[in-house]
């Protein structure tokens, strides 16, 4: 097998600060674009955010047209309701305001509208065919208003697919946005949970990426079209997933557990940027493949602070309730850098040895779990010991991310993780 020799960083330009939401019109004008889809939820229709990049598109003169109906959490059907309608609206520019869920929804709109095709053809194999996209998108400005996703800086897009109930991507490198313009005054009134979530996805994707198998033990690509998105873990990805894990570290659970921290959300929101710039490159793995379908398979937990009052499980918590068992697993394939990513959480690891690097990670992302509040396991969620093959089902076709661990996952591998992850402390 011809392994992989190269690798590439790829990100969208992000220009920071308090105040730079007001820059949108700028900066689409500048891309060419005349006629404007603004994406967001349905709780931040009537936010300072979403009011200032439009006041901002229509001062330069842009035609701007409020598209408010992003679901949360979005779907595969959600996805399509909003290509529709920007096929429909003949647009030539999107503006994204809000979480991952508007970002991502931006980016399938813009892409189902420039390249119309069957929803499964751009999907990722093997739940849909991998199609790589054909050519260039139109251009799309990310204004993130939680400090989780990174996705202003990242080529992929997550939804749940209904049918599956799992939650699955589309992933390539032309659905980057343009440009993310990273704001923090849009994350001031971020409520606890969705701060304490959005918090934990930035921690997990400074670890998943920092751990994930190198990019130079994956198999080399056909040829450069063909490198995937994800690459593993490579030596600069690991310079902005190390900063971000510290950055979380410093910040969460004081952004957290005080509203009033502006610096703590701030750093949080810069963290989400870094890490997703890491992620973004190298990829994620095994935590993230198992919160697909346990995100996907909820039935009724309903978190404080998240719209409608239905059962969801928030992607960032998601994630995280898989994090320890899933360290203790992989960490004897690569035990220093397992516990240097505890030292970087906090941990004192001066007298650890190899044979403690999963246990030091994992009991370090237990703490802070318990800090900020999260439920204690799947089994807080609403999941049993009952569930533990369907979800292991539904993990294994999530092979964008699941081949990136660097320790193979087999499935009797997946049930016993969530087994071991029912109960934390």
């Amino acid at each position: 097998m011809n392994l992989e020799t190269a690798f590439s960083i790829d990100t969208s330009s992000i220009k920071y600060g308090p105040g730079v939401t007001r820059e949108a019109g700028y900066e689409m004008r500048r891309l060419g674009a005349t006629r404007v889809m603004v994406l967001t939820d349905p709780g931040l229709s009537d936010s300072d955010a979403v009011g200032v990049a439009m006041q901002s598109l229509r001062a330069e003169g842009i035609d701007t047209v409020l598209y408010d109906r992003v679901r949360v959490e979005p779907t595969d059907v959600s996805f399509q309701e909003a290509a529709a309608f920007a096929t429909d609206g003949g647009f030539d520019g999107f503006v994204a305001v809000g979480g991952g869920s508007s970002m991502d929804t931006a980016k399938a709109a813009n892409l189902y509208s420039t390249h119309p095709a069957a929803f499964l053809t751009y999907v990722n194999a093997p739940i849909g065919d991998g199609a790589p996209v054909p050519g260039p998108l139109k251009p799309l400005i990310a204004v993130p208003t939680t400090s989780g996703t990174g996705s202003e800086t990242t080529g992929t897009a997550v939804f749940d697919l209904l049918a599956m109930k799992a939650k699955t991507a589309i992933a390539h490198r032309a659905l980057r946005p343009s440009m993310g313009l990273v704001d923090p005054d849009n994350t001031q009134t971020q409520p606890k949970m969705v701060t304490a979530c959005s918090g934990l996805d930035v921690l997990c994707h400074g670890l998943e990426s920092y751990t994930a198998l190198p990019f130079h033990m994956r198999s080399a690509p056909e040829g450069p079209g063909a490198r995937p998105t994800y690459q593993g873990s490579n030596p600069i990805s690991d310079v902005w997933a190390t900063r971000a894990i510290k950055m979380v570290a410093e910040s969460l659970a004081r952004a957290v557990h005080d509203p009033d921290d502006a610096d703590a959300r701030a750093q949080m929101l810069l963290a989400a940027t870094f890490a997703g710039v890491g992620f973004g490159n190298a990829g994620v793995h095994l935590p993230h493949g198992m919160s697909y379908p346990v995100s996907g398979m909820v039935s009724e937990y309903v978190p404080a602070d998240y719209p409608d009052g239905r059962a969801i499980v928030p992607h960032g918590m998601s994630v995280a309730l898989n994090a320890p068992a899933v360290f203790r697993f992989t960490a004897p394939a690569d035990p220093e850098r397992h516990l240097e990513a505890a030292r970087l959480l906090g941990a004192d690891v001066a007298d650890a040895g190899p044979e403690n690097a999963g246990d030091a990670l994992a009991d370090t992302i237990v703490r802070l779990l318990r800090e900020i509040d999260m439920p204690n396991g799947l089994a807080a969620v609403g999941y049993t010991p009952d569930d533990v093959g369907r979800l292991a089902a539904g993990t294994l076709p999530q092979h964008r991310v699941t081949k990136l661990s660097p320790r193979p996952a087999e499935e009797s591998d997946l049930q016993r993780l969530f087994l071991d992850s029912m109960t934390l402390w």
